[in-house]
């Protein structure tokens, strides 16, 4: 995970049907990601969407 992406750890992501998701857009609080999650529903009422808060570990281990 990048540094820019650290800073903006909430995440509006697309489900699919085979368990892939797509990342929309990343935000740096909550607040921000549900008032483009509601922009987002009022374009396209028919994709689903859902608010993540994205976290990966600094290091994995072997």
């Amino acid at each position: 995970m990048t540094y820019l992406q650290r800073l903006n750890p909430w995440c509006i992501i697309r489900p699919f049907p085979d368990m892939r998701t797509l990342i929309v857009g990343r935000f740096r609080r909550r607040v921000d990601a549900e008032g483009h999650l509601r922009i987002l529903k009022q374009m396209i009422p028919s994709v689903p969407y859902e608010i993540v808060f994205d976290v990966m570990p600094d290091e994995v281990d072997d």
